[in-house]
Parts: C-alpha cells; sequence; structure tokens
C-alpha cells in the first residue's frame, strides 16, 4: 500500500471532525476531550502531522495558527489531540483563538512523510530534486530549524519557484535567505496528505495541489 493510500478521505473526515471538536471543547472547558478508544485503534502508528487554521473567505493572509510535529514520533491520533489545541492557542504569531472565532474558521489537516536529506553537488541542483506542489522543505542549520508544508508556496494565488521556496524556507529558520546555498545548511523534503474543510464545520475534502 502506498502512502497516499494510507489514508481515505473517511479518515480525513474523522480526523478534522475530532480536531474541531477537540479545540471546542478546550476553548469551552480549558480541558481536551478525552481520545476515543476507536481512534487509539484506527490511527496509532506515529505520523509527522500539522493542524492549520485559516480564517474562511478572508482576502490576504488567512492564517490563524499552525503548529505540528515533524519527526513521526507520536502517534497520529497523539499528535493531532496535541496540535489541534496548541495552533489554536499556542501559536506565537498570534492572540489564542476564541470559541466565537471558530465559527470562521476552516481546519486543515497536513499528514506528513518522513523528511529525506536532499543531497547535491551544488545548490543549484535543488531545483531537480524539488516540486513545488509536491514537496515540503525543511531548513537546519545548528539548533535552527524551520519548515514550510508543500501548499505554502501555491497557496494565496503565490506562484513561487524552487529558489523562492528555499528563501522563504530559510527565513522561517531565522537563518540568512541565501543560507540552502552554503553547505552547513541542511535542507530536507517531506510530502503531505492534505484534508481541510470547505467551510465552517462544512463539507472535508481531499486537498490536491
Amino acid at each position: 500500500m502506498s502512502y497516499e493510500d494510507k489514508f481515505s478521505l473517511e479518515d480525513g473526515k474523522t480526523l478534522i471532525h475530532f480536531a474541531r471538536e477537540n479545540i471546542e471543547f478546550f476553548l469551552k472547558n480549558d480541558r481536551k476531550i478525552p481520545v476515543p478508544e476507536y481512534m487509539k485503534d484506527k490511527f496509532n502508528d506515529k505520523y509527522g502531522a500539522f493542524v492549520t487554521l485559516n480564517r474562511h473567505n478572508i482576502s490576504g493572509n488567512p492564517l490563524r495558527g499552525c503548529i505540528g510535529y515533524i519527526e513521526p514520533k507520536f502517534s497520529l491520533y497523539d499528535v493531532i489531540h496535541r496540535v489541534s489545541i496548541q495552533s489554536a492557542i499556542e501559536d506565537p504569531r498570534f492572540p489564542s483563538v476564541t470559541l466565537e472565532e471558530m465559527d470562521i474558521i476552516v481546519i486543515e489537516l497536513s499528514i506528513l512523510t518522513p523528511p529525506e536529506l536532499l543531497m547535491v553537488n551544488n545548490p543549484k541542483d535543488y531545483g531537480d530534486k524539488i516540486v513545488i506542489g509536491r514537496d515540503g522543505l525543511i531548513a537546519e542549520r545548528g539548533w535552527q530549524r524551520g519548515l514550510l508544508l508543500p501548499q505554502v508556496p501555491v497557496d494565496q494565488d503565490r506562484n513561487w519557484d524552487v529558489d523562492t521556496f528555499l528563501k522563504h524556507t530559510c527565513q522561517k529558520a531565522m537563518l540568512p535567505e541565501d543560507a540552502w546555498k552554503n553547505f552547513d545548511t541542511k535542507i530536507y523534503s517531506f510530502q503531505a496528505i492534505l484534508f481541510e474543510e470547505e467551510s465552517p464545520r462544512g463539507e472535508i475534502v481531499r486537498k490536491y495541489l
């Protein structure tokens, strides 16, 4: 079974419903919902994953929160249980989401493949290894690390090329924008299976870039 085939649309619906219920319950009660046993049984394998909150039908940048784990260190149900709340209240770029705001927020879930280090003889060769709309990127130098999901260079009418994507990924890691040209900066790629709500609490679809 391919990685793409491991998660059905029904799985995506289950996971996003769980994320939304968890966030809204926390905002009402200041605690997470208990994880149902069926979630533990079905989504026990370890994956990296991100939960992204976007304001629906907002021009410009709709982002309201996005947090996740890169490496597959925890069971998928556990990751979503954690990062759904973190994306709502712990993203340092934004104030905490309110319960009322959840009426205008759509949830996006990205389930990640394990990152792979890109090996090149010349930094210009990254263009042969990175596919815009397929790959997400991680830039890493020492303790500094930044990630951009595969949808970033194509969402919101962006049309980034590979060099632009690398530049912004380095900036996300708080590195100089041209740090990817130096071999002391490691560049990793990964892919993501994406599910999202089409409207707040609305239909959930598989997202293709």
